[in-house]
C-alpha cells in the first residue's frame, strides 16, 4: 500500500474518533437536557396535586351558599 494512502486513512481514523467523542458528549448533554426539562415539569405538577386538594378544603364556602 502507498504510504501516502496509509497516512491518510491514518488520519482519517483519527478524525473518526475525535468526531463520535464530540457525538457522544452533544448526545449525553442533550439527554440530560430532557430530564431536567421533565424533571423541572413534573416535580411541580405532583406538588400541585398534593397542594390544591389542601386548599380547596381549607376555603370556606358557607359564604356562597354551596
Amino acid at each position: 500500500m502507498d504510504p501516502d494512502i496509509q497516512k491518510k486513512l491514518e488520519e482519517h481514523d483519527r478524525l473518526l474518533a475525535e468526531i463520535f467523542k464530540s457525538t457522544e458528549k452533544t448526545r449525553k448533554y442533550i439527554l440530560w437536557s430532557v430530564i431536567g426539562s421533565v424533571l423541572l415539569f413534573i416535580i411541580p405538577l405532583i406538588i400541585l396535586m398534593f397542594l390544591i386538594p389542601m386548599y380547596l378544603k381549607a376555603l370556606d364556602f358557607s359564604g356562597l351558599g354551596l
